[in-house]
């Protein structure tokens, strides 16, 4: 990553959203409400504490969905760090120089109030996401 890079959240593949969510819950963290993203295919929720990481649970709508495979291969997992950027294309560009691939170009994130997102991807890192800074 960069050093302008602001970390936002943990995305994590489940089976079932509320019933993960609510491990979470037990444990003092607040959910936000469930949103459908037509575009990635998945349900997606936002889990909050104060002092801890923002947590992401997606959960997919169908085979479709681009974290189906992973989730039938590795049950409930961790799938990628989110950062926040000011400048989407400039970061894109930055980390395409340092041998990160992009794997889907930027679009609107429904649970994320329609701000740009896209993922990127390195084998020493792994998967990253990246969504444009809040006006």
């Amino acid at each position: 990553m960069l050093p302008e890079f602001r970390f936002h959240h943990i995305g994590v593949v489940v089976r079932d959203i509320d019933d993960t969510a609510d491990v979470y819950i037990q444990a003092g963290y607040a959910k936000s409400e469930t949103v459908f993203d037509a575009m990635q295919q998945v349900y997606v929720c936002f889990l909050k504490k104060e002092g801890m990481p923002m947590m992401e649970l997606l959960m997919p709508n169908n085979a479709e969905s681009p974290v189906w495979n992973t989730l039938k291969k590795n049950g409930v997992i961790p799938c990628h760090c989110c950062y926040e950027v000011d400048d989407m294309e400039d970061a894109i560009g930055k980390l395409r120089k340092m041998k990160y691939v992009l794997t889907s170009r930027p679009v609107p994130a429904a649970a994320i109030d329609g701000r740009q997102v896209c993922f990127l991807y390195n084998k020493r890192v792994g998967l990253i996401e990246l969504v444009e800074a809040g006006k």
